[in-house]
């Protein structure tokens, strides 16, 4: 180390005081403070009750959202569209989701830091000497100085993370839309099952009073009335399970939407989104649409670019960072400088554990990859297959509710005619309303095949799948199994 001599002075000037104070606090002033934030249960509660649909917050939410193609507000009939995006602002797992990408955000910030320089000051008194001074000061500062591009790697997983987090992100979102698409759904199979059953009910209703009338005339069999009024209370059974079914559906819809279920009381509802039949997909375009749409493809894919830059990251570190220390001595009125390298040899190891961990990471990541990959396509498959099972059903029940329609009809002709009693009328009537509830089964079957549908592509039938993927070109190709 070279050592410059240069001449005796005193010690620090009283002009350089306010000056190091002044820093000194410039330098506190800087830092960030502890704020706390406690969790009280009882304002947590509070908040939850006074959440509903007439919130100014989902209103403002719903306008960004739509981008101005927003109807009256508040919706005449909250649909499945604007009930998804009621889910979205009120439920807590799209809260968690976004804090995880707050997290993987801070990540960024925390991979791009420097290293700090480090003083180290070590005072000494010789009790020895009087003159010219008794006092030895020593001071030197460490400054690293990192090599082999460690901070850009850094930098680079920190940023595949935060895309993984932000996948996630969508992927909750869609979570959140299937179970509100499941909860409005039992919700439509319950009230109109129990439309039906109350027509069915009336039918048989009808049928019981007649047979009693055709029974005190002695005209009809005791067990002719008892066998009618079993049917009877059985459809009176079916019909209360369908009512208590649509009071259940009500406390899970409110639940999907992350509401109070007195909130949801009185508010009309739409089922328009299970009326309408979805537009046929063939296999290719579905598994097409699954590898372009899918959140969580997107987001292994953005998991295994992060193992490849630990990797990097890794193999850099086998070139030791260069370590800067200038220094200087305060030594019995004497003051001298000098400037030191530190550097580590990478005699003993070179790295070669960490980067053995971080090449099974990545293929660990590969296999995740292709796992998910492979779990998809064959989730598709069997949705595809569910679907057109389903779809073929509600054709072959539409066919039979058409046929007992039309004999109903000529029912009501030959009673009119006097061919016919009217409780030929009612028992044609019944058998058109079963037919009609299976047929509605059938559609309530479809539909929850529509959804498993959905809920492998990740996306709305309706909508059409993107031209190419948006991460097309930035992220490596996961090696095949």
């Amino acid at each position: 180390m070279r050592v410059l001599k240069g001449k005796r002075t005193g010690g620090l000037q009283g002009s350089q005081k306010p000056i190091l104070i002044s820093c000194w606090f410039l330098f506190l002033a800087g830092c960030a403070h502890f704020v706390p934030q406690p969790i009280a249960p009882s304002d947590n509660l509070r908040r939850f009750e006074a959440r509903s649909l007439s919130d100014p917050g989902l209103r403002q939410y719903a306008v960004r959202a739509l981008k101005g193609e927003f109807p009256a507000w508040p919706p005449v009939a909250w649909d499945l569209r604007m009930l998804t995006l009621a889910a979205l602002y009120f439920h807590p797992d799209m809260e968690a989701a976004r804090a995880r990408l707050a997290l993987a955000e801070a990540g960024k910030i925390t991979a791009g830091q420097r290293p700090n320089p480090t003083l180290s000051v070590g005072p000494s008194l010789n009790s020895t000497t009087i003159l010219p001074s008794p006092w030895l000061v020593t001071a030197s500062l460490d400054v690293p100085i990192e090599t082999a591009g460690k901070r850009g790697h850094r930098l680079a997983q920190a940023r595949h993370l935060s895309e993984a987090a932000a996948h996630g992100v969508a992927t909750a979102a869609w979570g959140v839309r299937s179970r509100l698409r499941s909860a409005l759904l039992e919700a439509w199979a319950a009230e109109e099952s129990g439309r039906l059953l109350e027509q069915q009910l009336a039918a048989q209703d009808e049928i019981v009073r007649l047979i009693e009338g055709r029974l005190t005339a002695g005209a009809a069999a005791p067990m002719d009335l008892s066998r009618e009024r079993v049917a009877l209370e059985r459809t009176r059974m079916d019909a209360l399970d369908a009512r208590n079914r649509r009071a259940q559906s009500t406390v899970r819809l409110a639940a999907a939407l992350g509401v109070p279920t007195k909130k949801m009381e009185g508010v009309p509802m739409s089922f328009d989104a299970f009326t309408r039949p979805p537009r046929a997909l063939s296999p290719a375009e579905a598994r097409r649409r699954a590898l372009l749409s899918r959140a969580d493809i997107r987001a292994a894919l953005a998991e295994y670019a992060a193992t490849e830059s630990a990797l990097q990251l890794e193999i850099a570190k086998q070139y030791p960072d260069v370590h800067l220390g200038p220094a200087y001595e305060f030594d019995q009125g004497d003051h001298k400088w000098g400037l030191g390298l530190n550097l580590e040899l990478p005699l003993l190891n070179r790295n070669r554990g960490p980067i053995a961990e971080a090449e099974a990471r990545r293929r660990e990541a590969a296999a995740k990859f292709n796992g998910l990959q492979a779990s998809v396509l064959g989730e598709i498959e069997g949705s595809l297959a569910e679907q057109e099972a389903a779809r073929q059903k509600v054709a072959a029940a539409e066919k039979l509710v058409s046929e007992l329609a039309r004999q109903e009809h000529l029912a009501k002709g030959s009673f009119e005619a006097g061919e016919i009693s009217r409780e030929a009328v009612a028992a044609a009537a019944v058998e058109r309303t079963s037919a009609a509830l299976a047929q509605f089964e059938a559609r309530v079957r479809w539909a929850e095949a529509q959804g498993r549908l959905e809920a492998a592509l990740q996306s709305p039938l309706d909508m059409p799948p993107p031209a190419a993927p948006p991460w097309q070109g930035n992220q490596p190709k996961v090696p095949s199994p």
